[in-house]
């Protein structure tokens, strides 16, 4: 469903992505893990259309984007929740809700609001008033109610408690059910861990590891070492 072959984007001089390579089939849940900085949300950026990639290719089933502009990746049903989930603070949770609601989806409001009950307690409140996780399920709800193939997910558990987190993976599961694919980037390994079927490790713009849960938990102490750790 969502394929990336040899993608590569510079900023200016700067090479950040590096030939990423990543093969997701429909329903999966991919995370990519790594340190700050080494290029995981500019990867996401340039799937969007954020950030002109300076070569490789990004394909949504058998359609190329590369290079398309936001709003066509968007109508292709690619749903991106960003870093720091940028709501509208204005507008009320409905009204940020609309801002990409479709005609016809799987994901009306009266199905957004029974998956996200916090949403519909708090529904005539403005982005501003929620709390943190409000604001990341209402980012979420957002994004699910333009129909996505493919959602991705930058950071989703930021900031959030732990509680907050459970329910940020349960709705990640849920997604998967529906035939959702999920491409989640983190810095939280027990997220991923709990909810992805592979995870992913990126350094200085390449993948350099790919392995099932059960086997990133095998080696989680030499690969932390070697990858994840400052």
């Amino acid at each position: 469903m969502l394929k990336l072959e040899g993608l590569n984007t510079h900023y200016g001089a700067s090479h950040v992505l590096q030939g990423v390579d990543l093969d997701m089939p429909r329903g999966q849940i991919s995370a990519v893990l790594g340190r700050n900085g080494v290029g995981k949300t500019t990867m996401v950026k340039t799937i969007m259309g954020l950030v002109a990639p300076s070569g490789g290719r990004v394909r949504v089933g058998s359609t190329d984007i590369t290079g398309w502009a936001p709003h066509l990746v968007a109508r292709e049903g690619v749903a991106y929740v960003p870093e720091g989930r940028l709501i509208f603070p204005d507008l009320t949770v409905m009204e940020n809700i609309r801002v990409g609601e479709r005609p016809t989806t799987r994901w009306p409001l009266a199905r957004l609001l029974e998956l996200f009950p916090s949403l519909r307690e708090r529904a005539a409140n403005r982005g501003s008033q929620l709390s943190g996780g409000e604001q990341q399920m209402l980012a979420i709800a957002r994004a699910l109610v333009s129909d996505p193939k493919v959602m991705l997910l930058d950071e989703p558990s930021q900031g959030l408690a732990p509680l907050v987190v459970r329910e940020l993976a349960r709705v990640i599961r849920l997604l998967r059910e529906e035939g959702v694919t999920v491409l989640l980037v983190e810095q939280n390994m027990k997220l991923a861990e709990a909810v992805a079927d592979q995870l992913h490790i990126m350094v200085k713009g390449r993948m350099v590891y790919r392995a099932t849960p059960a086997v990133f938990r095998a080696e989680e102490a030499a690969i932390r070492s070697r990858f994840l750790t400052v």
